[in-house]
């Protein structure tokens, strides 16, 4: 596999954050988000193009999982929506 770009990198990023929106649960999205987050804040640094192939890959197969899961939690979500999620009308 060729080292993968800037854009492809970001785009990566930006599917992660868009399938941890889909999670019910406040708890388990703001994980999901802020697992992806620094998951590339820890390899943004990396120069090693095969360390960052693998990074990439990681984050490919994480990503698999990740829309896996909400799935699997849209399945089985609660009726009752989080505190954090509350709407407050004055």
């Amino acid at each position: 596999m060729a080292t993968p770009t800037r854009s492809e990198s970001l785009s990566l990023l930006r599917s992660l954050l868009r399938t941890a929106r889909h999670f019910c649960d406040y708890n388990i999205r703001e994980y999901a988000k802020r697992r992806a987050v620094d998951g590339f804040r820890h390899n943004r640094n990396l120069s090693d193009p095969s360390s960052i192939v693998v990074a990439y890959a990681d984050g490919k197969a994480q990503l698999e999982v990740a829309k896996r899961q909400s799935t699997v939690y849209s399945l089985f979500s609660p009726k009752v929506k989080s505190i954090m999620e509350a709407h407050h009308t004055n």
